[in-house]
């Protein structure tokens, strides 16, 4: 597929990093530049290559920034075995080695929010603080809508752009404004079609695979973030991780849909940096549910 490298690709240092046995194309924004802050090592969701999220990797300028293509996505090569949520964390942990990081704010949405809870869990030590956008518990979750999460089982979405427009559209949100249709198409044109392998292994690494049982015992400061209109994860799930985790808040974006990242960019990115920055805007920790 052609495509025009975005302008928030261009403060990138993208290259071919081999860690734990794989190859992952990475990409790293200002992490030799002096920060304050840690790097954000971000988890993207399935099938998204780097692309799709570096206008958000772009605006935080000032913290480093960290993303790779899973194996098979963007431009990563296809997988020579399956992988599990337990290989990966290992396998990014040593890409982590690579990059000479010690440790790390993590934040992961959907499919990689599930791989930012199993990381946390696996390397505590390496993790400051983590947030978790429209997440769920794994194999746990409260499922959402049929139909949504039969198109996201089929690799045709990223290859078929009116059948892509269809099926982004129920992410989005029914309550979708100009704003948020123009910002969809922008992140559709980024977005680069996996390996029928590599989408499959990403699949198959959620099967079996649940969080909630270690949840209990994880003590990182968690934000949750889920949208009130999210029809493939119903907001219930970020209640269920809320609970679970002793040391989380949660935070509803009430008309969003799964893609709130994209449709509320300014919103979202306010809340993720005022909780890396330690900054409680409302004063107080919300309830649980």
């Amino acid at each position: 597929m052609d495509k025009t490298l975005p302008n928030s690709m261009k403060n990138a240092n993208v290259t071919i990093e081999r860690a734990g046995g794989r190859q992952l194309r990475t990409a790293t924004w200002r992490l030799d530049d002096h920060s304050d802050h840690p790097p954000l090592l971000f988890f993207n969701g399935i099938g998204a290559n780097i692309e799709s999220v570096a206008p958000m990797a772009d605006a935080m300028t000032e913290r480093a920034f960290i993303i790779c293509d899973m194996p098979g996505t963007g431009d990563s090569p296809d997988p020579v075995v399956p992988y599990n949520h337990f290989t990966m964390s290992w396998t990014i942990a040593r890409l982590l080695d690579r990059l000479q990081v010690a440790r790390v704010d993590i934040a992961g949405v959907s499919w990689g929010g599930a791989l930012a809870q199993q990381f946390a869990l696996q390397h505590p030590g390496r993790v400051r603080k983590l947030v978790l956008a429209a997440s769920v518990a794994g194999m746990a979750m409260v499922p959402g809508d049929a139909g949504t999460l039969s198109a996201l089982t089929d690799p045709v979405r990223h290859n078929d752009r009116a059948y892509m427009n269809e099926v982004f559209a129920s992410l989005y949100g029914v309550t979708m404004g100009d704003e948020a249709r123009a910002e969809k198409a922008k992140h559709i044109g980024r977005l680069t079609p996996p390996s029928p392998i590599g989408y499959g292994y990403q699949l198959f690494s959620m099967m079996g695979w649940t969080s909630l049982p270690a949840l209990p015992f994880l003590t990182i400061e968690t934000l949750i973030m889920i949208g009130g209109d999210d029809r493939l994860v119903p907001p219930l799930n970020g209640h269920i991780l809320n609970w679970a985790i002793p040391n989380s808040r949660l935070q509803v974006f009430e008309e969003a849909g799964h893609l709130f990242l994209l449709t509320h960019p300014e919103e979202s990115l306010a809340a993720i940096r005022a909780f890396l920055d330690g900054v409680d805007s409302t004063g107080s920790r919300p309830e649980r549910v």
